[in-house]
């Protein structure tokens, strides 16, 4: 299933869209998307069944859409994480997993406003694929015990200001949580619907020009290791987002002078099966 969240910034409703692509109300099955509804078994499958018996209402394909889960515990995030990135940056590859932590309030809906902040001269674009925690998880002793907590993916955009990032001082926390810097959506998938989670294309544009074009396969450590790791460290609960990393072509990559970002640009980015993302950047 697909599930989103439609309407106006803090009010947005949940809905489904169907097989057909067109946008379903589920106010009526379910009162949001969040983490204990993936938890509850019960509730999706009524809103499987409401899909399949066509008894949704039409909404408008005009709606805003918002992020697709409400009330995200924590981010979790995952730095370096391709072969090819860690390549472009010069960084070695890394022996575990670099972690690093975003606020929920840095979410916002998948065509929202991102904003450059006051002093920022390297403002940086990045495609990741986020997992979305369904079950609780603590110890996970294998692979497969790990991927059974994965509720399902959404398409999220790790938004980073290279400077305050790398080049202040202390953790990579004062670059990656700046008002608007993760954009996720547009929808929800279930994991039924993404058999291989490291079979996923991934692409970034900027003004229309390509920048990035990876694939999943690539990742050092893949999402089944990303999760039983992290679960050695965290207990992870329902709600909670990991973004898994970005493929090569950040801007901080590319030659002098490096093409960071501004007002007035544009960034789209999308993962097969997972949908696609439009900001315009303004200043803060």
């Amino acid at each position: 299933m697909k599930l989103l969240r439609v309407g106006p910034a803090g009010a947005e409703a949940p809905a489904l869209l169907d097989g057909d692509g067109i946008l379903r109300d589920l106010s009526g099955v379910v009162p949001d998307i969040d983490g204990a509804l993936l938890a509850d078994d019960a509730a999706l499958a009524r809103i499987a069944a409401a899909a399949a018996d066509g008894s949704l209402p039409r909404l408008d394909a005009a709606l805003r859409v918002g992020p697709p889960l409400a009330r995200i515990g924590k981010i979790v995030c995952i730095g370096l994480n391709y072969h090819d990135h860690a390549t472009e940056t010069g960084a070695a590859i890394p022996a575990e997993p670099i972690v690093f932590m975003k606020a929920p309030d840095t979410v916002v809906g998948p065509d929202d406003t991102v904003l450059v902040p006051r002093g920022s001269v390297k403002t940086d674009w990045e495609v990741e694929l986020a997992i979305v925690i369904g079950r609780e998880l603590r110890y996970a002793a294998s692979h497969e015990e790990a991927l059974a907590a994965v509720a399902g993916y959404a398409l999220s955009h790790d938004v980073s200001e290279r400077e305050f990032q790398i080049e202040r001082g202390g953790q990579w926390d004062k670059g990656k949580n700046c008002e608007t810097f993760n954009p996720i959506g547009p929808w929800f998938v279930t994991a039924d619907e993404i058999p291989d989670p490291q079979a996923l294309g991934l692409r970034l544009w900027v003004n229309g020009e390509p920048k990035q074009a990876g694939s999943t396969a690539d990742q050092i450590f893949p999402v089944a290791e990303v999760v039983r790791y992290l679960s050695q460290f965290m207990a992870l609960y329902p709600g909670d987002v990991i973004n898994t990393g970005t493929p090569a072509g950040v801007a901080m990559g590319q030659p002098d002078p490096k093409p960071y970002l501004r007002a007035g640009d544009v960034v789209e980015l999308e993962i097969d099966g997972l949908g696609r993302q439009r900001q315009v950047l303004a200043d803060a």
